[in-house]
């Protein structure tokens, strides 16, 4: 059976990595890349079939680049996932949890995982641009003064001993994952759609938008603001909606969206995403 290739962004052992796996099972292949741009310019150009991004954490709120990222580029999203983040504490076998001076992590491991931190007080904190990324910078350097925050898997692929398990803050720590790919999907029975769309800079614009689903008893599962490039003080909305298109009374509600938006960019209608813990 062909291999599917899933860029995400990391290196081997990232969250984004395990939510490919998690999703495509054992036929995917990651593709390990630098940032999320890259990520979204191999599925583009089709250099990998499908990618994985991360759009919210639980604790922590959403990725706005990744937002940013869907509405420039023209791909879809097909599918969603929400993991359960478990982050551990890792570093050099020998180094004991008395010797670790720096702790490396990005930035949002590092806020989930604040509590504990707040307990290290020998050690320095760092920012790095990857949980994966700094336990294979351990492992390649050899650093024994050093630990790292990252899931187990990058713990087992970097060959680091884990001094502390599940030093996350909040145990209910969940980040959802978007599924992009060239194509969109068929027809999704039962599933959410996403949606951007712009309103006019006037007064209840917003109301008029938002008004076409819940006239109809559409329920909207979420929604973000980014703002407008180029204008200043005016704004594009992410919405995520309750319904998919074989619905008609979702399509009467897009028909009247579009009515009262300057723009409408559908992302994609797909399934509930799975939680894996």
């Amino acid at each position: 059976m062909k291999k599917i290739t899933v860029s995400f962004q990391g290196e081997y052992g990232a969250f984004s990595e395990k939510a490919a796996l998690s999703y495509f099972g054992s036929n995917c292949t990651p593709v390990p890349r630098q940032n999320f741009r890259d990520v979204f310019d191999d599925v583009q150009k089709r250099r990998s079939l499908f990618g994985v991004i991360p759009i919210e954490n639980s604790v922590f709120g959403s990725i706005a680049q990744n937002y940013d990222l869907l509405l420039e580029y023209p791909l879809s999203v097909v599918g969603e996932l929400k993991l359960r983040i478990h982050h551990c504490l890792m570093a050099m076998p020998g180094t004991s949890i008395a010797g670790v001076r720096h702790i490396y992590s990005h930035p949002q491991a590092l806020g989930q995982c604040e509590v504990f931190l707040q307990t290290m007080k020998q050690s320095t904190i760092h920012q790095y641009y990857d949980t994966a990324g700094a336990a294979k910078m351990i492992a390649e350097e050899r650093r024994s003064d050093a630990a790292a925050i990252a899931s187990e898997q990058a713990a087992r692929h970097y060959g680091l001993k884990i001094i502390r398990k599940n030093i996350e803050t909040d145990h209910r720590n969940f980040t959802r994952f978007l599924i992009l790919s060239k194509k969109p999907t068929g027809i999704i029975r039962h599933g959410k759609t996403s949606i951007i769309f712009a309103t006019k800079h006037q007064p209840g614009s917003l109301v008029h938008c938002l008004s076409a689903f819940a006239d109809r008893k559409i329920n909207l599962l979420k929604i973000e603001s980014r703002p407008l490039i180029g204008k200043p003080w005016e704004y594009i909305f992410f919405v995520d909606v309750d319904s998919d298109k074989r619905n008609k009374e979702f399509l009467k509600a897009l028909r009247e969206l579009s009515d009262h938006a300057t723009f409408v960019k559908i992302l994609g209608s797909y399934k509930f995403g799975k939680v894996i813990q």
